[in-house]
Parts: C-alpha cells; structure tokens; sequence
C-alpha cells in the first residue's frame, strides 16, 4: 500500500523534468494524476519545453507506476484558466470527484542577464508563467479541495533562488520570490478547510532546464563547446554538500512526504531541497 492511496493529484508542467517525476512518484504511492502541460516553447527560450510526445511518456510513465493507476492528461497552457479549469473539471470528475493533492510545478527561466538588461515582453512571459501560472491553477483547482471537503496537501515550486542574493535572473527570482508569498497567504485563508499549502526551493535541478548549451556557456565563456561535465565544478560551487545538482526523484520525494500524512500538521513552510545552497 501506498501513503498515498485513494488520493487524487494534480501536477502541472507534467511532460518532463520535475512535474514528470512528482506524477510517477505520486502514483507509486497510490495516487490517481490529472497532469497538464502547454507542450510550447515562447520563441525566445533559450531551451526548448516539452512537447505532446513527452506528455504522452509521462502518460506511459504514471500507468506503469502501480496496478490500476489513473491518469489524465491534457494539453493545457497555466495562464489559461479556462483551459487549466476544463482539464481540472474532467479529471475530476473522471477520477471519483475529489481532488487532494496540488503540485504547481509550471515554470520557465531566462537566460543570465544584468536586470536592466531584460527584455520587458520576456520579463512580462516568464512573470505570467511562473507567477501568475501558479495563481491560476490555485484559482482553479481550491474549490474543488474545498467542496471535496476532504482537506488536502498543496505545494508551490519556487526556488533556492528566492532564497540568496546574488546577480542575474532577476525575473526569475522575483517570480520565485512572489510564490513564496503566495504560499504563506494560502496557508493562512485555507487552513480551516484543513487544506496545507508549502513550498518547495530547489536548487539546481538535473533537467533541461539547467542542461542546455545557454546555460553551459554562462558557466564556461572561455570554452567554445562547453557540456555538462565542462559546468559541474561551477554549480557545485553554488552548494554547501559536494554535488552539482540534485536529482529530480529527491524533490518528487520532499513532494510526497508534504502531501503525506507523515507532514500532516506541516503548513506555510519554506522547505529547501538544495544542498546546503542557501548558506553559501
């Protein structure tokens, strides 16, 4: 059995990386999935984003995590909240009409840049995804924990980067940053429906997100062709413990223990997955 059983979660950005991830370990704990992704990448990204295909894999993936688990997965962009409602409204209602579990793991990052320097049409993007994305799946996906009546585990993706100072992303950090806000007030205005909201702050994460030739060449200007072993002693400088990054499974992990019984009086907390990063 798992702790989990009986449950039903959504998880957002869900086609690869981290959302990929907290599906699978969601449903070998005996969670049902309701998983949305836009499956586009803005012309301007310095990484490409998922695609249907991958969404598909995610499908394949939470299948074959468990005997009988469910999923539903549905193209849908998170600043949509007509889109990001229609695909919560059907997977409800097509997995026994409860909703317990929130993981809002959507977002995109910019390449490094002095903050004067971002381009305002980017800023205003990565803003709406990462920030606003995150307010329009609570907007949509609360009323059904409240009218479940059932509680529930919500948890926010911000990042180890709203937590330190330093240069550069400054978008992205003060997206990160706002979700921070926003679990602290949801953790206050939901606790009566006994409905526990957190957050998660990573470091960095091994996905595409970090793995791209953008990012390779931030960290190794001096290489004409940097790769991922070429990056490693740069990331690893940015954490207390001797390792680079950390693998999608260990934040999946912290995902599941917040959404567990094990966490069930844990609500409004900052819960760093990061290697020690915040005290560098």
């Amino acid at each position: 059995m798992g702790v989990l059983d009986g449950k039903v979660a959504l998880v957002t950005g869900a086609a690869r990386g981290q959302g990929r991830s907290h599906a699978r370990r969601l449903a070998e704990e005996g969670a049902d999935v309701i998983a949305i992704d836009a499956c586009a990448t803005p012309g301007w990204l310095s990484y490409p984003l998922a695609s249907e295909a991958d969404l598909a894999q995610t499908v394949k993936e939470v299948e074959a995590a468990g005997t009988g688990r469910r999923i539903l997965a549905r193209r849908a962009d998170v600043r949509d909240l007509g889109a990001v409602r229609a695909a919560l409204d059907e997977g409800v209602a097509e997995l026994g009409g409860r909703l317990d579990i929130v993981c809002a793991n959507a977002g995109i990052i910019s390449q490094p840049a002095a903050t004067w320097e971002i381009d305002l049409d980017q800023w205003r993007e990565l803003i709406d995804v990462t920030l606003t994305g995150v307010f329009v799946t609570i907007k949509a996906a609360v009323p059904h924990m409240i009218t479940a009546g059932n509680g529930g585990s919500i948890t926010l993706t911000s990042s180890g980067a709203a937590l330190i100072s330093g240069g550069g992303f400054a978008d992205y950090k003060a997206a990160k940053s706002g979700v921070l806000s926003l679990t602290r007030t949801l953790a206050c205005e939901l606790a009566e429906h006994f409905i526990r909201v957190n957050a998660i702050c990573p470091t960095a994460v091994d996905t595409p997100m970090i793995q791209n030739e953008t990012l390779y060449r931030s960290f190794r200007p001096d290489l004409p062709n940097p790769g991922r072993e070429d990056v490693k002693a740069g990331f690893q400088t940015m954490n207390l413990l001797p390792i680079p990054w950390v693998d999608v499974a260990d934040v999946s992990n912290a995902i599941v223990w917040l959404a567990s019984d094990a966490a069930r009086y844990i609500t409004g907390v900052t819960l760093p997955v990061d290697a020690g990063n915040q005290h560098k």
